[in-house]
């Protein structure tokens, strides 16, 4: 069961080389805890889903490079090639320069079109070479102009042409001292987008993940890599396979195994507003966890909290709404690793200040005609206020 990586601009390529080297060096790393069968037999399936045929003895990674400048890609491309461990393809890539700015609607709606049969040509050939599609990663910032326009134009169009494999979306959430002055309204027009043509969002914060290299790495100058590295890390550590106890490795048809959608009985549908956002949460409600043990001790850690019905929305039992992985099989350098995977009321404040933000300068008509000049009305914007106004609303309600 494979994967096809698609990379969206600067972000979506500069992190999906350290997913892919990450992956790479952690089903090449030697572990005392497996047995040798069973190590040959993780390699082999991290392979499959993974990368493709060796060229001159050298796998290659299922990915499809996109961006609207070749330096990055050039750059990608080089560091994947003189690692000597990896590659990437060499029809893998499409770079098409764009000329009107760094612009989300310009690349959703004239970049896009313009150029979809070339870009879904490559990936529909990378596709070809998959013996089983399991899915579609696609990696790419929320907040970006023309390469976030440009990922969630690619996205409905995988969907439209690929309905049945997932498609999962891992995108970046912007410092919220942010990037871009219009960063708020690319993130709505993204995530509205978004919700409507993906199967799952997995989302991390740059502000997080800063805290992260600060704090428990101690790297006093961060730098993207730097970064992008702890991303890739998480990443690789939740996506490699799983042992089954029967000589073999596997994985489930969603890689995270995991319910992503808010469906509330709709008796329980909300009244639309931010009445609920008043309310202080006690803790994060859930409507689903996924916890993943690796390595040593897996087996007698102690779990029981997370099997607490308190964590969880009152209409799910936790028997339905927590999942537990374990493997022996430890990843990469660490003798033991977790990593929890979460659909919660994380995100809640996140979004609401987002879209508040948005939605003030959306009022005062601010920066409107860099979108309206290239198709996205202000319909559009109103609808994208509304389906995440919604989106909000169903999670507050987890807590009732």
């Amino acid at each position: 069961m494979s994967i096809v990586t698609v990379q969206l601009g600067q972000c979506g390529n500069q992190i999906g080389f350290e997913v892919f080297d990450a992956l790479f060096s952690d089903s090449h790393c030697p572990q005392g805890l497996c047995s040798k069968r069973e190590n040959e037999a993780y390699q082999a399936s991290c392979k499959e889903r993974f990368f493709s045929e060796e060229e001159n003895g050298v796998p290659i990674a299922r990915a499809v490079l996109v961006d609207m400048e070749p330096k990055v890609i050039n750059q990608t491309l080089s560091k994947a090639a003189h690692s000597g461990r990896w590659k990437y393809g060499q029809h893998s890539c499409f770079c098409q320069k764009q000329g009107s700015g760094n612009n989300w609607a310009y690349g959703y709606s004239v970049h896009g079109p313009r150029h979809e049969d070339s870009i879904m040509n490559l990936i529909q050939k990378e596709v070809e070479k998959c013996d089983s599609l399991n899915g579609f990663f696609i990696i790419m910032s929320m907040a970006g102009g023309t390469g976030s326009g440009l990922g969630a134009f690619v996205t409905q169009n995988l969907q439209d042409q690929y309905s049945s494999p997932l498609k999962m979306n891992q995108i970046i959430w912007p410092y919220g001292t942010g990037e871009v002055i219009v960063q708020n309204y690319n993130s709505i027009l993204t995530l509205s987008h978004l919700y409507r043509s993906s199967d799952a969002l997995l989302v991390h914060e740059n502000d997080a993940v800063h805290k992260i290299c600060a704090k428990l790495m101690n790297i006093k100058q961060i730098s993207f890599r730097d970064i992008n590295q702890v991303l890739a890390h998480q990443l690789g550590s939740v996506f490699q396979p799983t042992y089954s106890g029967e000589g073999s490795f596997h994985y489930r048809r969603n890689p995270l195994g995991i319910d992503w959608q808010v469906r509330p009985p709709l008796s329980r549908l909300p009244t639309l507003g931010k009445m609920s956002l008043n309310k202080e949460f006690h803790f994060n409600t859930s409507i689903a966890n996924l916890v993943i043990l690796r390595g040593k001790d897996v087996h007698s850690a102690e779990l029981g909290a997370f099997k607490d019905p308190a964590l969880y929305t009152s209409w799910l039992e936790p028997v339905h709404a927590f999942s537990v992985w374990k493997t022996q099989r430890a990843f990469s350098k660490y003798e033991k690793s977790a990593a929890l995977v979460s659909n919660s009321q994380f995100l809640v404040k996140p979004l609401d200040m987002i879209v508040g933000k948005a939605w003030n300068m959306f009022a005062s008509k601010a920066y409107i005609h860099q979108y309206t000049k290239f198709g996205i009305e202000e319909e559009d914007f109103l609808d994208s206020f509304t389906l995440l106004e919604q989106v909000i609303a169903s999670y507050c309600n987890l807590g009732f």
